[in-house]
């Protein structure tokens, strides 16, 4: 097994890249929504600077409910729609937010999260199955070598528990 703490990478995207193949190590040969997310929650909660909370949301057919995470305990319930979290639900869209001040409807669940990322976990067939989500207390701590990278890694993640994704 990998171990975050062991990155050495002179980019961002080289970092990414590095997290990328310990997720697939880690993720590897387990089928298991949870105990992969709980895996992959704890790995990038020790491979990143400068965040207060990561983990999942799981879509149960009406609202996004708390999944594992690494942080502070969380809001239980979100409903599509509200929030960050929510956003990237409804949208199905990455959703960066630099302030989360300025963001409509914010849900601090964490009153000392000020920047979040929040990835919805989209399966094969097209079916949300949630979102990730990554606070931190620094502003803008978020850029678009970030949202590429999450979005590479929750791809890892949807295709380890998404068996139509690992048949085709």
């Amino acid at each position: 097994m990998f171990v975050a703490s062991q990155i050495h990478a002179d980019s961002k995207a080289e970092f990414y890249a590095q997290l990328a193949q310990q997720a697939r190590a880690l993720l590897h040969g387990e089928r298991d929504r949870i105990a992969n997310a709980a895996n992959f929650a704890a790995l990038v909660w020790h491979a990143l600077t400068d965040i207060n909370w990561c983990g999942f949301y799981f879509y149960d057919g009406r609202e996004l409910v708390v999944g594992p995470f690494q942080g502070k305990p969380a809001c239980v319930r979100i409903a599509p729609g509200r929030g960050v979290c929510g956003a990237a639900a409804q949208t199905r869209q990455t959703q960066r937010v630099d302030d989360v001040a300025a963001f409509a409807g914010h849900i601090a669940c964490d009153a000392a999260s000020r920047s979040e990322l929040v990835v919805p976990l989209i399966d094969a067939r097209g079916a949300l199955l949630g979102v990730w989500d990554v606070d931190s207390p620094r502003l803008a701590r978020f850029d678009e070598d970030d949202r590429r990278g999450m979005e590479t890694l929750c791809a890892l993640y949807v295709a380890s528990i998404d068996a139509t994704a690992a048949a085709a």
